[in-house]
């Protein structure tokens, strides 16, 4: 009898220690194009493909929590025209695979700022969130106009709105009033690209997280690159400050 890749990968992963949540940086898409001769819009093209085999994967491997990196604070710094290709292709996206999203049974969230978006895309945003909110199978959080800095300033001004008791605040307090409150902090955070960097990406939420770093660019990044990944994280020892 064949046995599959992901069949070969499970029969090498401890199950016992695959992560709960795993976060990925999608980096790499402007390189992949210059690297083929191809436009920028045509690397986050390819870029957005392999979203969809990721993500296919993590679920194959029941993991319950995904995290996207899509768009940060940073990158409205990027030329206008590669901003609004980044605009448009998003709300493209959503139109495209909102209906394949909601068949997987996934809960679509948002991390970020919706205000600064284009109003299609920030009300194509709110429904598809809406469309899936009882969706009980992985949940996928969109990180898109995010910042790990302004999550935490947006936390403490949460507390300070609530009239919280100073001696009441403490760390279970700030991820309570995190983006992702109610959720696992990452266990595993992938970055593609060739960089070895946070890049403000859930610095309060990933302070155990493990990173693996490859060289391969985002749209070159497979299923078997996540078996790799995961296979690597079920090798690693997690203290959490203790000995062994």
């Amino acid at each position: 009898m064949n046995v599959s890749k992901l069949d070969l990968a499970r029969q090498t992963l401890n199950l016992n220690i695959t992560p709960i949540h795993v976060a990925i940086m999608m980096d790499g898409n402007g390189r992949w194009a210059n690297k083929n001769s191809l436009s920028r819009k045509e690397g986050h093209i390819a870029g957005s493909k392999a979203f969809l085999e990721v993500v296919k994967r993590l679920i194959e491997y029941d993991i319950k929590y995904i995290s996207i990196f899509a768009f940060s604070t940073e990158n409205w710094n990027r030329p206008g025209e590669e901003v609004k290709d980044l605009m448009d292709l998003s709300k493209d996206f959503i139109q495209n695979n909102l209906e394949l999203i909601d068949k997987y049974n996934i809960q679509l969230n948002h991390l970020g700022h919706l205000d600064k978006l284009p109003q299609d895309l920030q009300e194509q945003i709110i429904d598809a969130i809406e469309i899936t909110k009882n969706n009980t199978g992985a949940t996928i959080n969109i990180a898109f106009d995010y910042g790990g800095k302004q999550d935490i300033v947006d936390s403490i001004k949460n507390i300070i709105a609530k009239k919280i008791p100073i001696d009441e605040i403490n760390e279970s307090t700030v991820s309570q009033h995190l983006s992702t409150a109610g959720m696992p902090d990452p266990d595993l955070i992938i970055r593609p690209g060739g960089e070895q960097r946070i890049s403000n990406f859930l610095i309060w939420q990933s302070a155990y997280a493990e990173y693996y770093y490859t060289e391969t660019l985002w749209p070159d990044f497979t299923a078997d690159e996540i078996d790799q990944a995961l296979i690597d994280f079920a090798n690693r020892e997690r203290r959490f400050g203790k000995t062994k």
